[in-house]
């Protein structure tokens, strides 16, 4: 066989192998997941939580999704963000326990909240949709939050994705739930409030005004250099032009 033909027949099997892993490893990765996207979901803090719902059905779309907040990690307060086509409903449980938030005791906390959409609209096949929320307080006392949903298709196949995170090491399974990491917080530090850096910080307008100003100066330098590279020219075009008509008279003169 010809080397030709040997690496042309290669990389054809590499190239089957490949489409297959792509293929295996886009089926194997398309769950409802919980998103924490552009910032960190802190203990004890709030964030905003994206729902992403890909449709796995080839026939049918999706019309409907459930979410339900883990009991033993209270949530005071979730608001949806509105989504064209879907309506969502925020149910409440009472408490085993109360819980105290900004120095009020709070007996309840959010158990489910439900998409559903309205008649024509749905996650056909090879869409995906995302919903989201905002939540908190968000535990103190985990590194992650566990959501299970449920995935309901307009044929009537019901979908639940509620399986909980694998031990380390462990392969995972067919259903994960929908899992977010927290990070710890900051020591004394405050949920609420985003640091910006003051007028006049190293980091901030200080650093701007000096650059400004030492661009100021270099620029003032720069053009008098020019002006004076300018006169000096003048000066020794000047020179030549009258030495030339001296020696021009005195040739005139002999």
């Amino acid at each position: 066989m010809s080397t030709n033909r040997f690496v042309a027949r290669a990389g054809v099997v590499l190239t089957a192998a490949g489409i297959a892993v792509l293929s295996g490893g886009g089926i194997a990765s398309a769950h409802v997941t919980a998103k924490v996207i552009g910032e960190t979901a802190t203990q004890g803090g709030y964030t905003k939580i994206t729902f992403r719902v890909p449709n796995e059905d080839s026939a049918a779309g999706t019309v409907k999704l459930e979410i339900k907040l883990p009991a033993e990690y209270p949530l005071t307060s979730v608001r949806t963000k509105p989504t064209p086509g879907w309506t969502a409903q925020i149910t409440k449980a009472k408490l085993d326990k109360p819980v105290t938030s900004h120095g009020a005791e709070i007996t309840e906390a959010v158990s489910t909240v439900v998409w559903t959409a309205a008649p024509g609209t749905r996650i056909g096949p090879g869409e995906f949709g995302e919903f989201e929320v905002s939540a908190g307080r968000l535990p103190e006392n985990t590194d992650k939050l566990v959501i299970p949903a449920i995935q309901t298709y307009d044929s009537g196949k019901v979908v639940a994705w509620d399986a909980p995170p694998p031990a380390e090491g462990a392969a995972e399974p067919e259903r994960p739930a929908p899992v977010i990491a927290l990070a710890k917080a900051a020591e004394g530090g405050d949920h609420h409030v985003t640091a910006v850096a003051p007028a006049g910080n190293d980091t901030g307008t200080g650093q701007t005004v000096a650059a400004s100003t030492e661009d100021g100066t270099a620029r003032w330098l720069g053009g008098a250099g020019l002006a004076v590279g300018a006169l000096g020219l003048g000066l020794g075009a000047g020179a030549t032009l009258r030495a030339r008509r001296t020696v021009a008279a005195a040739k005139a003169g002999e």
